[in-house]
């Protein structure tokens, strides 16, 4: 089967979110990476990370899954979901090297 690519942006709770995070908040973002990582190694996940946006940070991924159920349940699953939400994309085409 096929991969499906998506540009997935995570938008926190307030623009200055990643300069003021409260501890509650940042042991949140540092469960979102644990979760995250296995994807990251597993090619999964192909990019993912903080943007130092002047506007306001926000985080950054691109995936590739078979299938937009198995999307929709990594987004639901992962801990920052419940303090922020997520802008998904699909992507036209991609080129990458795993």
């Amino acid at each position: 089967m096929n991969k499906q690519f998506f540009f997935l942006k995570l938008l926190p709770p307030r623009t200055s979110f990643t300069k003021d995070m409260t501890p509650e908040e940042r042991a949140v973002m540092q469960a979102h990476a644990v979760y995250w990582t296995p994807h990251v190694e597993a090619g999964t996940m192909l990019v993912m990370g903080p943007v130092d946006d002047p506007a306001g940070g926000w985080g950054l991924g691109v995936i590739g899954v078979e299938t937009n159920a198995v999307l929709d349940e990594l987004l639901r699953n992962d801990p920052a979901s419940a303090i922020g939400h997520w802008e998904v994309m699909p992507m036209l085409g991609i080129k990458y090297t795993a």
